[in-house]
């Protein structure tokens, strides 16, 4: 599976063993350069671009596994997309061609190892071998990934008896814990014990294995704390650290990509060790159609801003494929696949589509080909993240190294809205001009906001140079004394807030309200709100005791960093409340509140 593709299958039987083995992912593994390096990485110095067999191998859409559930992989498929993207794709900067979970497998799901518990081809659906596929990769001036789930297969362990590679006297009873337990997403391998000086010689092995085929890409799934999984059992940060190590060993650059739904706890690691990490479970909908949007493809704006401040040269936050290039097996509105696009490059994801490149669509072609659009992902900029609470319209933003702003708007309700992305909210006053780089087109000056009526599932994508003023703000911390604090709420020590401290227990009642709030006249502002919350949480906001709105806030990725969101409130001129007030959930912690000197 592409990385969390089994976790959300039915239990049936032959799904049950494919998840259990299939547990696969794009991977990538690299050398020891890293992006906590100050030289350029070997690997991964930007998202990378290809394409990768998951999707295709898991969708029930006719015409595509007409030999049984998975069996899309195929050699002959493969051959077929690789030219494809040479022909299609390769110009605009794709070139990864990655073969997912299955490739050891029959039909069945039945495997096959080498004498040293290695995977190996499965003669039908590889006849030719690994290693000639990723050669003929190469021919098209293209890199070829392949796949592995974490740990020991069950099947390869060969009651223990099974010699490793270049390793003498150790075998797979020399490499897992005695009491066989298991790991990864689907446990279907047993769990790897690198406190025995066996078990690296096994990734090693594994390592050599891939370099010596020539591929360039190893998706590692699974793994864990993620994948479903929480607990020693099921903690694989020792795999993929011997993995980096591996990897390094063989000479070769290889870009280590892990899967899926990995824990933000150990972001930390997975930067160290890998180039790329699955922050989601599967964007397939394991349907008729490639993806739904209600399946997971709407869950990434909740689920990508906390991961925000982890991605850079070296280690991406992986959105999963982007399945916007075949119309109707994409299984998603026009809108939609410009949306689901548009998050991906502001992001900074991996663009990497599962869609069958032998009949892309116009539209499709066209999202996937759009230089403008790719220029954002690929280039010098940091990922966007939410500017505004998330809420059924967001804008999303970041600030470019020219000075320049890229700026998303998305309405992701259920019907048309109108969005509008204020100049305030991101630091400046006065006018901007709006470039349209979906459609290349400048739209002009615009003052103070830029505002477009969306479809359902809509989005634009701008470039705003500001010919503004930098903005003015006053701050208020939210621990000052003169602000009113009601039910549980109180102040805590916070060494990423502004002055060491923050309003938390926000909850259940909990209420904390700014008091002597000055502007110098009436109007509606945008409120820039520092807040920290290791999840997603809602609470209502409101001025003067008037009617209060509840707005969502992205979780800042853990309960140690702090982050903005602006929302417009009604001020009048002289002092003023602002209040928080969580009800009867729980609420973010507030660190502090900057107000305009202007509206």
């Amino acid at each position: 599976m592409r990385s969390s593709s089994y976790s959300v299958m039915p239990a049936r039987t032959l799904r049950t063993l494919v998840v259990l083995a299939l547990a696969a992912g794009a991977g990538t593994v690299a050398p020891a350069a890293h992006a906590e390096t100050t030289d350029a990485p070997a690997v991964a110095a930007k998202p990378y671009m290809g394409w990768s067999s998951w999707s295709m191998q898991s969708s029930k859409y006719p015409g595509l596994n007409p030999d049984g559930d998975y069996s899309y992989l195929t050699e002959a498929n493969v051959t077929r997309q690789t030219d494809a993207l040479a022909a299609k794709l390769k110009k605009f900067g794709y070139e990864y061609v990655n073969i997912d979970a299955g490739w050891w497998r029959d039909n069945t799901w039945k495997p096959e190892y080498d004498q040293y518990g290695r995977q190996k081809a499965d003669p039908k659906r590889f006849p030719s071998g690994m290693k000639a596929v990723a050669d003929r990769i190469h021919t098209k001036g293209l890199k070829a990934g392949i796949y592995l789930p974490a740990g020991l297969e069950k099947e390869a362990y060969g009651d223990g008896k099974t010699p490793i590679w270049n390793a003498d006297g150790c075998t797979t009873a020399d490499i897992v814990y005695s009491d066989l337990r298991t790991t990864n997403g689907w446990d279907s391998s047993y769990k790897l014990d690198f406190s025995r000086p066996c078990t690296q010689k096994y990734i090693d092995s594994q390592a050599q294995l891939i370099a010596g085929w020539g591929y360039d890409f190893l998706k590692l799934d699974g793994v864990g704390p993620g994948s479903g999984k929480s607990g020693d059992q099921y903690d694989n940060v020792a795999d993929v650290a011997a993995w980096n190590k591996a990897i390094a060993a063989t000479g070769r650059p290889i870009h280590l990509e892990l899967s899926w739904s990995l824990d933000i706890g150990h972001a930390a690691d997975w930067k160290k060790y890998a180039q790329g990490w699955r922050i989601d479970t599967d964007v397939e909908c394991y349907c008729n159609t490639l993806v739904s949007w209600e399946n997971s493809v709407d869950d990434r704006w909740d689920d990508a801003p906390g991961w925000t401040r982890h991605a850079g040269p070296g280690g991406w936050n992986d959105l999963d494929s982007l399945d916007v290039g075949n119309g109707a097996m994409d299984g998603l509105t026009k809108a939609e696949r410009q949306s689901y696009a548009t998050l991906w490059a502001i992001a900074k994801s991996p663009l990497y589509t599962g869609d069958d490149l032998t009949r892309l669509d116009s539209y499709g072609l066209s999202l996937l080909t759009n230089k403008e659009v790719i220029a954002v992902n690929q280039g010098d900029t940091t990922p966007a993240r939410p500017i505004t609470p998330s809420d059924p319209q967001q804008v999303w933003a970041a600030k470019n190294p020219d000075g320049t702003y890229t700026v998303a708007l998305f309405n992701l309700a259920d019907r048309p809205a109108a969005v509008s992305a204020s100049w305030a909210s991101l630091g400046f006053t006065g006018k901007a001009a709006v470039r349209d780089l979906w459609n290349h087109e400048n739209l002009g000056t615009y003052k103070d906001k830029v505002t477009q009526a969306l479809p359902a599932h809509g989005s634009r994508l701008f470039t705003v140079t500001p010919h503004g003023s930098p903005l003015g703000f006053t701050g208020y911390e939210a621990e000052a004394a003169s602000n009113t604090l009601a039910g549980d709420a109180s102040v805590a020590d916070c060494s990423a807030c502004s002055g060491g401290h923050k309003v938390g227990n926000l909850y259940l009642g909990g209420k904390l309200t700014f008091n002597d709030v000055v502007v110098d006249k009436a109007g509606t502002y945008q409120v820039k709100i520092a807040y920290v919350s290791g999840d997603a949480r809602s609470v209502a906001i409101s001025a003067n005791g008037g009617g209060a709105t509840s707005h969502k806030f992205p979780s800042t990725g853990d309960w140690g960093t702090a982050e903005t969101v602006s929302v417009p409130l009604t001020l009048r001129a002289g002092s003023n409340t602002i209040s928080f007030d969580s009800g009867n959930s729980y609420a973010p912690d507030i660190d502090r509140i900057d107000v305009p000197k202007s509206s």
